[in-house]
């Protein structure tokens, strides 16, 4: 007896009836949240960077606890990693493959084990399509367009200036979803795209708390003082760490005690940040 099943009308979600096109049909295999839940849809490059992943990883791992869903395309790069992300998190994760659901088409046969992984954890795979539907250049679009319609918020965290997922954020803002997205080095051709949405209008994200307040949750600081386990940090992490326990630094000074050149200083700060270990305010660098 096949896994999935198809949904009847009065069991679509109805952030996807208000969209232009709302779908027909929909199979679901495993479990749809319950609407107590919120939809973050996190989307991004399939060729992305150490800094993107870490940034990925970091930003939802610091959502745990929250009743989150993450909604992803089940695709290699950013997608893979927003789910694994997820169930590391114990947070329910939603994939909407650009194919049916049938095993022997799904959307990339590679990630066939995290789709398993994905409903064995309480989460669930999603698609239009008929099951046994191949994936083609015109189906991803269609996808984008119900990730994009079932969130509450979008979180771009790397694309370049040509890249796909680019259309999901202007899906986004046509159905009036915030778009948020992670400032990326100014020199990566592959955060072109996502820093040319912040000048656009979409909210920069340097931390999970950023995410919750886009999403209504408020904030997680709790007041009480952070205490940091050095030995999951790197080197230069760790580095940052001992000068700015003694006091706060200017970005320029800061580099010149690490003696790194900037093209390292700074994606450093950058993802230390995503990491809630600092944060930057009136021209000094100083510990979260």
């Amino acid at each position: 007896m096949p896994a999935w099943r198809k949904l009847r009308a009065a069991e679509i979600p109805a952030a996807l009836g208000e969209i232009p096109e709302p779908p027909e049909q929909l199979y679901l295999e495993g479990e749809w949240p319950d609407s107590s839940y919120l939809y973050l849809t996190v989307v991004g490059s399939r060729q992305v960077s150490h800094y993107g992943r870490e940034c990925a990883e970091k930003l939802i791992g610091g959502l745990s606890g929250q009743p989150i869903v993450i909604v992803s395309g089940l695709a290699l790069g950013v997608d893979t990693i927003a789910h694994r992300a997820a169930l590391q998190s114990r947070l329910k994760t939603v994939a909407f493959p650009g194919s049916g659901l049938d095993r022997a088409v799904l959307h990339p046969h590679s990630n066939r084990r995290l789709a398993d992984e994905i409903v064995a954890a309480g989460g669930a795979l999603v698609s239009e399509f008929d099951p046994t539907y191949p994936a083609g250049l015109h189906t991803f679009p269609r996808r984008n367009r119900l990730m994009a319609g079932l969130a509450k918020a979008v979180l771009i965290v790397e694309a370049g200036e040509k890249s796909g997922t680019l259309i999901t954020a202007r899906l986004a803002l046509d159905y009036n979803r915030e778009v948020l997205a992670v400032p990326g080095p100014i020199w990566s051709s592959g955060a072109r795209g996502v820093n040319r949405l912040i000048r656009e209008g979409a909210t920069p994200i340097t931390g999970s708390d950023d995410i919750l307040e886009a999403l209504g949750l408020g904030r997680s600081d709790s007041g009480e003082p952070r205490q940091l386990d050095l030995t999951e940090l790197s080197n230069d992490e760790r580095r940052v760490v001992t000068l700015l326990r003694v006091e706060p630094y200017p970005r320029d000074e800061l580099i010149r005690a690490l003696g790194l050149p900037i093209h390292l200083a700074n994606p450093l700060f950058s993802l230390m940040e995503i990491k809630g270990l600092i944060k930057e305010a009136m021209g000094e660098i100083r510990l979260a």
